[in-house]
């Protein structure tokens, strides 16, 4: 894994001010990348590439980058792993091409050699970020692979392109003066991220997944998408598969061997983290299958009922016989954690998971230097709570009036999420789903929708920005996808393209990548989503059960009693620390001053969120941090 970053300028300039400023860009992405470093410019084309190296296949100097292809046409910085390069490899070396190293960075150069850019991109297997300046036509291209795993951002400005890994790379160009996308922080605020291609900062671009910017020296930039899984999606649906559930299990469970397999390919120790749900539990049960010693777990927990799903990791691992590691995370740790947020996730972002995530990946990489991770599974394979609502209940509750669903609701508000959870607490027997008053309140949410748009955007909204910034409009990226039929359906491609590259894989990303550690992520090999898409509705939920056929896989691994439990998410107890030891920290960041300088949000409606969930009325920890997140990224770098 690794970072990357570039500029391109038409404005001129000697060799040593543009390696100087790509310097800078790659000094900044240096968490990304220890191991090694380099810059490779052309000042005739005004162009510079420089590279963050972590040292996962190929450690020798021969794997440096920013690397040039035998015949000297293709420059590369790539940040990312092709898994099938061997096979690619094994084929050049067919057609007469010979090899210097053995690194899955010099394969994809001579495949661009002999096949071109975009025919090679098509064929890969992998995660993968990726610059590549065509010396012969001028011109740049960046790759962002299928799903978003890795990231990149790009601007241009007049006679200046930037690109790189993360904006703090952009930010480190001498000159650059960033201002905030007010439209951006209207959509952070419904979502606790800044869906793309937007970012925080105006005219600055996240690519989407799946395609490919190519810029002309002295032209503009063109986007085309070589994956859509908007297409993958309809020809899936189109084309569903008929065979018999032990048929799907076989070929599911093949389908990811492989692609585990594939991703136990390092130079350098590898691991995976475990947290004894059904995704990271197939994971590391496909691993330990496929090697021949104990396969090395992480896991972290916490001290406090309903939040430590570290026990059950524990069993999982002691069923398989994995080299198992747990760490029992103190609050005081975790708070520790807090302030080192807005630096690695550098715009704002509020998915409170970072926290445990961090920690994971931080004591993961005491250990190892990659690891593979199950995200992915919830949204292939239905394992949302929206998606079971969607499939029970939406059809039903769609017969009552409007105005009887909203007297509904009202009710269910009446109490606390945390008043709904102690209750909760008090029913005898298991199966209570963890914070099920949070739970109770985004069903609430729902029942007020007036349509299928509507209830996706009440499951899935933190705050309605009309309420906090009413002078802005909320840019158009927070529909639901209707490419597909089916309320079910539509929530899980839309989930896919947004909350999946935006949310999901940003956060495990920016945790990983602080510590140097490479997260793997083989549930959402293309291969595998390509297939989800043809499966029928029941083989992902089926009689209230989420992840069926997954499951299915992993039963043949992993007793089904070590899995069966209420869904618990990788959550921490938010509202509790906000009232207690986060107090002081949260009062600073949300006081009336600071809020009104700031001009962004409406003082008076946060102010009284604030006071309701200090009092106990109303937990609105989600809503806070969305605030606190952004007011904490504005502290670290300014705005």
């Amino acid at each position: 894994m690794c970072g990357i970053a570039g500029v391109l300028t038409s404005a001129g300039g000697s060799r040593e001010t543009l390696e100087r400023g790509a310097a800078a860009m790659a000094d900044s992405l240096a968490h990304r990348g220890p191991d090694d470093h380099g810059v490779w410019s052309d000042p005739e084309a005004g162009i510079a590439l420089t590279h963050r190296r972590l040292s996962i296949v190929d450690l020798s100097p021969a794997g440096h980058q920013p690397m040039t292809s035998a015949d000297g046409r293709f420059v590369i910085s790539y940040n990312g792993e092709v898994y099938n390069f061997q096979e690619l490899r094994l084929e050049l070396e067919g057609r007469g091409v010979s090899f210097r190293g053995h690194s899955d960075t010099e394969v994809m150069l001579e495949a661009f050699s002999a096949y071109g850019v975009t025919p090679t991109i098509k064929r890969l297997i992998g995660m993968f970020a990726l610059a590549v300046w065509d010396r012969r036509d001028r011109s740049l291209m960046l790759v962002r692979d299928r799903l978003g795993i890795k990231p990149v951002y790009w601007a241009k400005f007049d006679k200046l392109f930037l690109f790189g890994s993360e904006l703090k790379a952009l930010r480190a160009y001498p000159g650059w003066q960033p201002r905030i996308d007010r439209p951006a922080v209207a959509s952070f605020m419904r979502f606790n991220y800044v869906p793309a291609p937007l970012t925080i900062y105006q005219g600055v671009h996240k690519l989407e997944p799946g395609s490919i910017l190519t810029l002309p020296l002295n032209g503009e930039p063109r986007i085309e998408k070589y994956w859509d899984a908007r297409e993958v999606a309809r020809a899936g649906l189109a084309n569903p598969l008929h065979a018999s559930d032990a048929e799907l299990t076989d070929q599911l469970e093949t389908l990811l061997q492989d692609a585990v397999r594939r991703r136990m390919v390092a130079d350098v120790p590898v691991g995976a983290f475990l947290s004894g749900g059904v995704d990271s539990s197939t994971i590391a049960a496909l691993m330990q299958t496929a090697n021949a010693g104990p396969v090395r777990t992480y896991t972290i927990g916490f001290d406090l009922p309903g939040y430590n799903e570290a026990v059950h990791a524990a069993a999982v691992a002691r069923h398989l016989g994995t080299q198992h590691t747990e760490m029992i995370v103190t609050p005081q740790q975790a708070l520790d954690v807090i302030p080192r947020l807005p630096e690695f996730y550098d715009e704002p972002f509020a998915d409170s998971s970072q926290i445990p995530t961090f920690l994971v990946s931080q004591m993961t990489r005491r250990h190892v230097t990659v690891a593979l991770s199950g995200d992915g599974g919830d949204e292939l394979f239905g394992g949302y709570n929206r998606y079971q609502f969607a499939d029970r209940y939406w059809s039903k509750l769609m017969q009552l009036p409007l105005a009887v669903r909203q007297s509904l609701a009202a009710a269910l508000t009446g109490l606390s999420p945390d008043q709904w959870t102690r209750l909760a607490g008090l029913v005898p027997g298991r199966g209570t789903p963890a914070q099920v008053g949070d739970k109770i309140h985004k069903f609430a949410r729902a029942l007020r929708a007036k349509d299928e748009a509507g209830v996706y955007r009440q499951l899935v909204s933190h705050w309605d920005p009309a309420d906090l910034m009413p002078d802005v409009a909320e840019p158009g990226v927070s529909g639901l996808d209707t490419s597909v039929p089916g309320l079910v359906e539509r929530m899980q491609l839309t989930d896919t393209i947004t909350y999946l590259p935006d949310d999901i894989l940003t956060k495990v990303d920016r945790a990983s990548m602080a510590f140097a550690l490479e997260a793997r992520v083989p549930l959402i090999d293309h291969r595998v989503v390509e297939f989800s898409w043809r499966l029928p509705r029941e083989a992902k939920i089926r009689g209230g059960v989420s992840k069926w056929l997954l499951r299915q896989v992993l039963y043949r691994h992993v007793p089904r009693e070590l899995i069966e439990r209420p869904k618990m998410g990788f959550s921490i107890p938010l509202a509790g620390w906000l009232r207690g030891p986060l107090r002081g920290w949260a009062e600073s960041l949300l006081s009336e001053s600071r809020l009104r300088d700031a001009g962004l949000l409406d003082v008076q409606r946060v102010r009284r969120c604030w006071q309701e969930h200090l009092s106990g009325r109303h937990s609105h920890e989600h809503r806070l941090w969305n605030v606190l997140m952004l007011e904490a990224w504005r502290e670290r770098w300014g705005g």
